[in-house]
């Protein structure tokens, strides 16, 4: 034992590199700042002038939070933490827009076993420039240092936001018929979901990160750590257009595709997804083909390359597809929205998911 003083320092936190971290991020913090955003960088609470909300008849506000799982031990793998940003904030204020809300700010969190400035800036830096991209302000967030339950190169990240909508312009299953259309936008590769699998696959083939592929035109590494598409300005875009006659919007994340569209249907339909209408991206079937993963698990994981569906009015089809495409998102007819027969073999439909008991989502077909 000695009698030498135990400072905070010793114990592993070093507050002073957690200033240094700030320092570096804070100008790409600000330019997700209007002017509806006061105090700047660095106060106990971010601050939101709602003055606008007085334009609203009957606004609701919206709220999400998330994190991007094991996606970051990838990141932490190739010591790359400037896009690991993208996947949270898709993570997290795309889940807001489904339902027609605007995305006003979000807060992020960061807890490492050692702060080391440059690399917190980083992420921080990845969260700033996907919330430009969103349209939404980051208004403030927390790092922490957790030495002896965190390793020191080890971290997680996650975040919240919240949004606002028109209460009658909610989208959502009671907008759903019979006779709309299920239209796909295409993802930017895993997103930020199944790197459990998808890691456990990579571990049993023996493949390092370092690996070229060639169906993937670089290495391993790089197609896994490809950033999360953002779709929030995409999605509202889309919502706002009267021609597209959007009635309800699916974010494609833990669960696949097919539970997470059975959440925004009405019981008594269901929606039927045609496999053969896309072609799957080679990162998917490498994942499959070197684990030798059953389809429904992949399924059941993955996006499989859809990263977010918009139930439309059949006669909406034709302007959503071209709204999307204008904005360079990768669009196409996935399938359709039916009733339900109820002498239907139950093991062909999914429905029940997420504590939601509202439609069925059969998929049918073969993938290209």
């Amino acid at each position: 034992m000695t009698n030498e003083p135990l400072t905070y320092a010793a114990a592993g936190v070093d507050t002073e590199a957690g200033d240094k971290a700030v320092e570096l991020m804070k100008d790409a913090v600000r330019r997700t700042h209007g002017p509806a955003v006061l105090g700047g960088v660095g106060g106990f609470a971010g601050l939101f002038d709602l003055s606008a909300i007085r334009t609203y008849r009957q606004p609701l506000l919206a709220t999400s939070t998330d994190g991007v799982g094991t996606k970051v031990a990838i990141a932490q793998a190739l010591d790359k933490h400037d896009t690991i940003g993208f996947d949270l904030v898709g993570m997290v204020v795309d889940d807001i827009v489904v339902v027609g809300a605007e995305p006003l700010f979000m807060t992020d969190y960061i807890a490492t076993g050692k702060v080391v400035p440059e690399r917190v800036a980083d992420i921080v830096r990845g969260i700033a420039q996907a919330c430009e991209v969103a349209g939404t302000a980051l208004v403030g967030g927390e790092t922490a240092e957790h030495p002896g339950l965190l390793a020191p190169d080890e971290y997680d990240v996650a975040g919240a936001a919240t949004g606002i909508v028109e209460a009658d312009a909610v989208l959502g299953p009671e907008r759903v018929r019979a006779g709309d259309v299920l239209v796909a936008m295409g993802s930017s590769g895993l997103h930020s979901n199944g790197y459990s699998l998808v890691r456990a696959v990579v571990k049993h083939a023996g493949w390092e990160l370092g690996r070229q592929v060639p169906e993937f035109g670089r290495t391993l590494g790089e197609e896994l750590l490809e950033p999360t598409r953002v779709y929030a300005r995409d999605v509202l875009a889309l919502a706002q257009d009267p021609a597209a006659q959007v009635h309800a919007v699916t974010h494609v994340t833990g669960g696949g595709l097919a539970a997470n569209l059975a959440r925004v249907l009405p019981q008594g339909l269901v929606a039927t997804v045609d496999r053969a209408s896309w072609e799957v991206p080679p990162v998917f079937r490498t994942v499959r083909e070197l684990g030798s993963v059953p389809r429904g698990d992949l399924e059941n994981t993955l996006n499989l390359g859809v990263g977010m569906v918009a139930v439309v009015a059949a006669d909406g089809v034709e302007p959503a597809l071209a709204t999307l495409r204008d904005r360079g998102v990768p669009a196409w007819v996935l399938g359709e929205v039916g009733d339900l027969d109820p002498a239907a073999p139950a093991e062909d439909l999914v429905a029940g998911t997420k504590g939601v008991h509202g439609g069925a989502v059969r998929m049918v077909g073969d993938y290209r």
